[in-house]
């Protein structure tokens, strides 16, 4: 790594006159007479660096390497631009070809791509303008993150990926095995031959671990036991959940955000949700204006004027019941019914927070039987203490709950729900042993994505997406 090398984000604030590099892969290359118009981008900004090559200055040959694709350095001096939209340009004096690409096989062109193939070449896609720009709000989506928890004093806790337990009691698991044996691969061409296996044995206690094991889909259990000892804690990392759905909202590998704190009921975990979602959303506002603007015109008309007023807005709060009333109430002709009891649909959650009240909406206490097994119940017996943050635009942005942190009642619920209580048994523990009242939620970082640049495919926020039939590069 050249640790002297400037990116062309750096280079857009040198003065006209330095002479310096410029290093990128280039997205269109432009002849006109006695000069050539390079668009160059290494992808620390969204704005290319333009590249002006006067008739003569290089060498011919070396002049036709530089093709859409090509990745290049070129020796010269920032200019002030005479152009519209860009106060430097880059006068070009000398040039470095590092990798060639042949434009006629290269697969982004300026014409641009539909989200579907870019899809099929991930390993390309981030060098074009909206990839690229989701990437870039990711990152910083990650560090605000990062930034608000440790700032708040939370450690941040490394959980499991394999795992013995289902956090969520759904049963979409991915196992993980050893038990497997090759057998003769599949008859076909070679370049497409498929490797085949089968199962060893059936006894899980001839398995690596010992036990049947599966890939995490959630790291919240783990995470609440560093809560029984360290109060404040948050888990970021990969999760898994086998559902075979191929709805632009599911994936089968995502990052999941997991605040846990120990003292704490539901109405501090609400004004710890609302906080977060308000200081990240802020943040990325705040660096990565470029990026907005381009969804904002390409993407999402009213991207940025939702994100501000989130951000503006103080968060309504009211039950799951009195929501129902409201939705029952509101002479709309909901595609779902609403009643008691049934959990609310996309429609419903828009309804509330764009219509009705206008800004973001914290529903709280939801039907125990809609709820996974692990949240406080209430007195009443029917109701639970959960809460979901709804965000106008898209419903649901963050699921959380007060935690059970009585045993007697943690473990009735299991039974009722038919749960395998012994792979509980730590978890049960922490109510056995110093049991504290705790709460924390979840947040599915790429959905946080979506919501921050207006994609509308999970798929296109991830760098390479897993889905059903889906798991290339």
């Amino acid at each position: 790594m050249n640790l002297n090398r400037k990116s062309i984000r750096e280079l857009f604030d040198l003065s006209p006159g330095t002479c310096t590099s410029a290093y990128g892969w280039v997205k269109t290359r432009r002849d006109s007479k006695g000069v050539s118009f390079v668009q160059l981008n290494d992808g620390s900004c969204f704005d290319d660096l333009q590249i002006v090559i006067e008739a003569g200055t290089l060498p011919e040959p070396e002049l036709k390497r530089v093709t859409t694709g090509a990745c290049v350095r070129f020796g010269g001096e920032i200019v002030a631009s005479p152009g519209e939209g860009q106060a430097v340009e880059f006068k070009a004096r000398e040039l470095e070809v590092f990798g060639e690409a042949d434009p006629t096989q290269y697969p982004l062109q300026k014409k641009g791509a539909t989200f579907e193939f870019l899809r099929e070449i991930a390993h390309l896609r981030v060098r074009g303008n909206t990839f690229g720009a989701v990437t870039r709000v990711r990152n910083r989506a990650a560090w605000a993150v990062h930034q608000f928890f440790q700032s708040r004093g939370f450690q941040w806790i490394h959980t499991p990926i394999i795992t013995a337990s289902d956090c969520e009691g759904a049963g979409a698991m991915f196992s993980v095995t050893t038990n497997l044996e090759l057998i003769e691969p599949l008859e076909g061409d070679e370049s497409e031959r498929q490797v085949a296996y089968r199962l060893k044995s059936s006894n899980p206690e001839d398995d690596f671990f010992g036990k049947p094991a599966f890939l995490t889909v959630s790291g919240q259990l783990n995470v609440e036991t560093f809560a029984m000892g360290l109060s404040n804690v948050y888990t970021f990392g990969p999760t898994f959940r086998a559902e075979n759905s191929s709805t632009s909202r599911h994936l089968a590998e995502f990052w999941m955000i997991e605040p846990e704190m120990a003292f704490c009921d539901l109405e501090g975990d609400m004004d710890l949700a609302e906080a977060f979602v308000r200081e990240v959303i802020g943040d990325v506002v705040a660096f990565c204006g470029p990026d907005l603007e381009f969804f904002n015109k390409r993407v999402e008309p009213e991207l940025l004027a939702t994100l501000n007023h989130v951000v503006n807005s103080p968060f309504e709060r009211m039950t799951y019941t009195e929501a129902v009333k409201l939705l029952q109430a509101s002479g709309e002709n909901f595609e779902y019914p609403t009643e008691w009891g049934s959990d609310l649909q996309s429609e419903h959650e828009r309804w509330l927070t764009e219509v009705k009240v206008g800004r973001p909406v914290i529903l709280t206490d939801y039907p125990k039987e809609i709820k996974a097994f692990y949240m406080r119940q209430n007195e009443d017996g029917k109701t639970v203490r959960a809460m979901d943050v709804l965000v106008p635009r898209i419903g649901e942005l963050i699921g959380g709950s007060q935690r059970e942190e009585r045993l007697d009642v943690l473990e009735s619920r299991i039974d009722e729900l038919k749960l395998p209580k012994p792979a509980y048994w730590w978890y049960l523990d922490l109510r056995r042993f110093g049991s504290a009242p705790h709460a924390g939620f979840g947040l599915g970082f790429e959905r946080l994505i979506m919501y921050l640049t207006g994609m509308k495919n999970i798929r296109d926020v991830i760098p390479f997406h897993r889905a059903p039939g889906q798991a290339d590069f």
